[in-house]
């Protein structure tokens, strides 16, 4: 049985979700952010040294990194599903995608979240963090333009992971410019593999 070491309103809804489309049976644990810093709390790092969410375990092997769980999952247990195969002329375009959200569009966004705490002393970054924000959302948007989902007809992991990035775009009011991301997002919303997810895993309130 799969354990999901679930944080409120973090990335490893995502992966609950996934395993939602994957029809893997699974096990929640929960963990609360603290209402003071909205960080994890500690007894994360009981179960990675990061303390950070989404983990998860699967007999003896533990995995963190959202990416890497969303690789795992739909090779291990996806049968196909949800991934171009691997000979496919989409694969390398899937992989691109599904490293992209991390590796690349979540920074500025992290940034943004990081120094509104900061007020006036963020000044000086804020043009930058906004064009790199502008920058990304609009790459995704160009990229949406004439399809339901990211690889074109088909919906798949690349579809999850990328997921975060408009939901947090969203959360600050950054999405409306874009209106293929808005309806990819509310597309990807409506699904029932989603909604369970959300049921399962608990009210999913980024704003």
């Amino acid at each position: 049985m799969i354990v999901v070491h679930h944080l409120n309103n973090s990335r490893s809804q995502r992966v609950l979700w996934l395993l939602e489309e994957l029809e893997v049976p699974y096990e929640i644990k929960f963990y609360q952010r603290d209402k003071d810093t909205n960080l994890a709390p500690p007894e994360l790092k009981e179960v990675h040294p990061l303390g950070k969410s989404p983990v998860i375990r699967e007999g003896n092997h533990t995995m963190a990194e959202s990416g890497a769980i969303v690789d795992y999952l739909i090779r291990t247990h996806g049968h196909g599903r949800l991934t171009p195969g691997p000979d496919g002329a989409d694969y390398e375009t899937y992989l691109e995608w599904l490293h992209y959200a991390e590796g690349s569009a979540m920074l500025p966004l992290m940034l943004l979240l990081y120094t509104m705490r900061l007020g006036d002393a963020a000044a000086p970054l804020k043009d930058r963090i906004d064009s790199e924000i502008a920058n990304h959302l609009g790459y995704i948007e160009t990229a949406l333009e004439g399809r339901p989902y990211i690889l074109g007809e088909e919906f798949s992991g690349a579809d999850v992971q990328l997921s975060f990035v408009a939901e947090v775009a969203r959360a600050f009011g950054r999405l409306t410019p874009y209106p293929n991301l808005t309806a990819w997002l509310d597309r990807l919303h409506a699904r029932p593999a989603f909604k369970k997810a959300v049921e399962k895993g608990g009210a999913y309130n980024l704003a």
